[in-house]
């Protein structure tokens, strides 16, 4: 799933180049929301992803969570 939100990342970055080179004042700054949008979202995924887990591990605790049981079948 990471190497996919690089490809698209990477994909972004390409289509942000050109508008910040030959673009006017405005698609520049387009140009470079996308060049930043990759590294902006990969900050802000670690961020949540840090918080719903600490979040998950809070109500694990208070809850029980999840106890998963494996028989082999013979």
């Amino acid at each position: 799933m990471t190497a996919l939100y690089v490809l698209m990342g990477f994909i972004y970055t390409l289509i942000g180049i050109p508008m910040i080179i030959f673009g006017s004042n405005q698609l520049r700054i387009i140009g470079i929301i996308y060049l930043l949008g990759p590294i902006i979202a990969g900050v802000l995924g670690f961020i949540f992803f840090v918080i719903f887990a600490a979040i998950y591990n809070v109500l694990a605790t208070w809850l029980g969570g999840f106890e998963v049981e494996i028989k082999n079948i013979d």
